[in-house]
């Protein structure tokens, strides 16, 4: 080979290894290159990373502030909430305890007296009798052994009193405070003691004077009326009475009409509504319930209903707008008792034969139902011959307390009338439910004042 030739092959050689030299060092930067791409992007992911780590801590931290912040607010909401209910059922109590009334306490003790009853206590309490009805003694005039024994088996509601049982202050005291300390249950201590020639005290007695209701109605002095009746009211509580059968509520239409006469206020509507609240006044403010009689009003009678039966012809009309009225003003200042009449009122009844005491139409549709009357209704005594001529004594107290009456006066045969009751009640001729209502009305004025 010429040296040239072979200075030309060297030279080829040479550079074909500067270029290989030069593809090396090429490749080499490249991969360098590549490492430091790599590894700025890995370094770059890292810090990334560590970013978008740090920013979901404090989403996190966030979220559990938040989280916690309305756990809080939750918890707080229903303390509040609790502590609103707390306060508004306190307030709710408060409030139940103060619309928890007189009456309903009375109401209470008289659902609880009477569930505590026996039938035959329960039929029992709807008689108001003469001490000797219940005794066999001919005059009663004390209290000892006998009224106690016969007081455990009549338990009755009430005992009344005549002239016969009284003989003087002391005596009677006695006797009344004996009474009730024999009987199981409260008594109804009872006496006729009017203004005007009916009463049971003054004259045996010998008490003050007591002017007459005529003349007090006649002069229209309803301050006296008051007061005289606070009078009787006064001495009654002192010998231990606590109910009058009085006062009269009648208006004298018939000056004939001898079984009323001074025992009225007069035959003025108003001036007898007048006077009878006054004279209920009197009395309940001295501590002594009132009745008021005879319902619907007697003062037209055509007879006396002691000898035998009675009528009024007075219409339906003249008797509400009349007669009526005195009762409704006694009722409105207290009275809490009304006594119906043995009388015949055949234009509120329909009927010529039937008694006011008798008549569904006079005590339940008209005095219950028309006037709304709901204190004691109580008959005139069954045995004046106005009924006991024409009823046997079972029937007729079953058929006065059908009709609505809530006691019974005086029965003639008080033993009959008392069973006739109770085989009533038994054979579902008048409910347990019907003599608890009238029981209750009894009771609720015998306890009254004990929750005042």
């Amino acid at each position: 080979m010429s040296k040239k030739n072979k200075d030309n092959n060297n030279e080829n050689i040479d550079r074909r290894e500067y270029r290989r030299k030069r593809r090396v060092r090429s490749q080499i930067i490249s991969y360098v290159s590549l490492v430091l791409i790599i590894a700025a992007i890995a370094v770059g992911a890292v810090f990334g990373i560590q970013k978008v780590r740090s920013v979901m801590d404090e989403k996190k931290v966030a979220a559990e502030a938040a989280r916690l912040a309305e756990e809080k607010a939750s918890e707080e909401a229903a303390a509040a909430e609790a502590a609103a209910a707390e306060a508004a059922s306190a307030e709710e109590e408060t409030t139940e305890e103060e619309e928890y009334t007189e009456e309903d306490l009375l109401e209470e003790v008289v659902q609880t007296c009477i569930a505590d009853m026996t039938l035959e206590e329960k039929v029992a309490g709807l008689f108001v009798v003469t001490p000797e009805q219940i005794t066999g003694v001919d005059k009663v005039v004390k209290a000892g052994d006998g009224t106690k024994e016969a007081l455990e088996k009549y338990p009755v509601g009430g005992l009344i009193y005549f002239a016969d049982n009284i003989t003087s202050e002391d005596q009677i005291t006695e006797m009344l405070a004996n009474t009730v300390s024999y009987s199981k249950f409260p008594l109804f201590l009872c006496v006729d003691e009017e203004l005007g020639s009916v009463n049971r005290l003054r004259k045996t007695l010998k008490l003050d004077s007591i002017d007459e209701a005529s003349a007090i109605g006649k002069a229209g002095d309803a301050n006296a009326a008051y007061e005289n009746y606070k009078t009787i009211g006064e001495y009654l509580v002192k010998y231990g009475f606590n109910v009058d059968l009085a006062p009269v509520a009648d208006i004298l239409l018939d000056e004939s009409n001898t079984a009323i006469g001074d025992r009225s206020f007069g035959s003025d509507t108003e001036t007898v509504s007048t006077m009878v609240a006054s004279s209920v006044k009197g009395l309940e403010e001295a501590g002594v319930t009132s009745c008021l009689k005879h319902f619907p009003g007697q003062g037209a009678a055509n007879g006396d209903t002691h000898e035998g039966l009675a009528s009024t012809s007075r219409t339906a009309d003249e008797i509400k707008n009349n007669e009526i009225k005195p009762f409704l003003s006694g009722v409105e200042a207290g009275a809490q008792m009304i006594m119906v009449g043995h009388f015949t009122a055949p234009e509120l009844t329909g009927d010529s034969t039937t008694p006011c005491s008798l008549s569904k139409e006079v005590m339940t549709d008209l005095l219950r139902g028309e006037y709304g009357y709901n204190g004691v209704i109580i008959t005139d005594s069954l045995r004046m011959s106005a009924v006991s001529e024409y009823y046997d004594s079972d029937d007729a107290a079953v058929k006065a307390l059908k009709a609505g009456a809530d006691m019974i006066l005086m029965p003639e045969d008080f033993e009959a009338a008392y069973n006739g009751v109770v085989a009533a009640v038994k054979d579902g001729t008048i409910s347990e439910e019907r003599i608890n209502d009238s029981l209750a009305r009894v009771y609720r004025i015998k306890y009254k004042s004990t929750v005042e």
